[in-house]
């Protein structure tokens, strides 16, 4: 009888999930509009941090995703995962792959990661984000940037990046800064998805996911 009701209280009641998610925030989550903390060196290689970089990890093939910060897990640290399969070129094929200046990049980790510019010139593509899914926009990004930071053994890391790869990038810089897409979007040439009444600049969501890698 006591393992019928607990059975009946786990259904009915079920206690609450804690962060670190195997699902990625939505907006309206203040997780994902607070400043992500740094992690402090010592904890780099403690089993939280790495559990938190595993649910990362996991996260982003549940999501076909090619980039992602903590915050999107419910973690407020500054930590982001990259990824950019061979696959992908298949995927979006040669003429958008070459257009788009993407390029392959292994599963990288990147702990504390601080961004350089490299080169100021800014181009405009269609933008989206899983944590706000169903729509994008297009979205300014400066063409090359670098990213230092430490791995998950607390070594460093150090990308020189250009097109694609530093678009995703910044894009997961921001959700470190508590900011979104829809914060960077070019407000002039985005347009209002239809049916969504007075949703401001935003449009189906038919093209780039920067997390996810391709919407159709």
């Amino acid at each position: 009888m006591h393992k019928f009701a607990a059975a009946y209280r786990n259904i009915f009641f079920p206690k609450p999930v804690k962060p670190p998610f195997l699902h990625v925030c939505q907006v309206g989550d203040p997780v994902l509009r607070s400043k992500a903390l740094p992690v402090p060196p010592e904890d780099i290689p403690k089993p939280e941090t790495k559990q938190v970089i595993s649910q990362m990890r996991q996260v982003m093939k549940t999501y076909d995703a090619v980039g992602l910060a903590a915050p999107q897990i419910g973690v407020p640290l500054r930590i982001i995962t990259l990824e950019f399969s061979p696959k992908r070129k298949k995927e979006f094929g040669e003429e958008v792959y070459a257009a788009r200046e993407m390029s392959i990049l292994p599963f990288t980790v990147v702990i504390n990661p601080h961004m350089e510019i490299l080169d100021y010139k800014k181009i405009t593509f269609p933008e989206a984000c899983e944590s706000l899914r169903g729509y994008s926009a297009m979205v300014p990004r400066f063409k090359a940037v670098k990213l230092v930071g430490q791995d998950q053994s607390g070594e460093e890391v150090e990308l020189e990046t250009k097109g694609w790869l530093a678009r995703i990038i910044q894009h997961e810089m921001e959700h470190l800064d508590g900011k979104l897409y829809i914060d960077s979007m070019d407000r002039w040439v985005s347009r209002v998805r239809r049916g969504q009444g007075a949703c401001v600049a935003l449009v189906p969501q038919f093209s780039f996911n920067l997390d996810r890698a391709w919407t159709p």
